[in-house]
């Protein structure tokens, strides 16, 4: 778009940006209405504490801390239908986001429900049925991680 300037001549282009309402940043998360999280509560805890909310089952914690690059811990656990396992992975996700201030940078296989893989850099959480879980075996896979306990509440 260009501009007549008052002596007829043309201005330099202006580019118009366009803003709508309902446009929203969602690269970040929200922080000043999030809690923080106390230094002591690692974000793999939120995780568990969500998908135990859920009724996630075979609840298991992987610490891969020197064995691999792409991720300190894996959160693995089982949920028995496709909406549950959806249910599980947005709860998971809203928790860590209120609680912890992240926002995962990928979510894969929510929409088919079979396995759905969040990966927060770091942390990786996978919520699985139970026919995924049994043929994935991530747990054989990664056999050299070492299982983190899951403290009780």
């Amino acid at each position: 778009m260009r501009r007549r300037t008052k002596t007829g001549g043309q201005a330099k282009a202006c580019p118009t940006v366009v803003r709508y309402e309902q446009e929203r940043d969602l690269s970040k998360a929200h922080l000043e209405a999030t809690a923080a999280v106390p230094a002591a509560v690692p974000t793999w805890t939120i995780a568990v504490r969500a998908a135990e909310s859920k009724q996630a089952t075979d609840i298991k914690v992987l610490d891969l801390t020197g064995i691999t690059t792409f991720a300190d811990y894996f959160v693995i656990c089982t949920g028995s239908n496709q909406r549950q396992i959806q249910a599980i992975a947005d709860e998971v996700g809203l928790r860590i986001k209120h609680e912890a201030g992240e926002l995962p940078m990928s979510v894969e296989g929510y929409e088919q429900g079979e396995w759905v893989l969040a990966d927060y850099g770091d942390l990786l959480i996978h919520v699985f049925s139970t026919k995924a879980r049994d043929f994935y075996d991530l747990e054989r896979l990664w056999r050299n991680a070492t299982p983190v306990g899951i403290p009780h509440e």
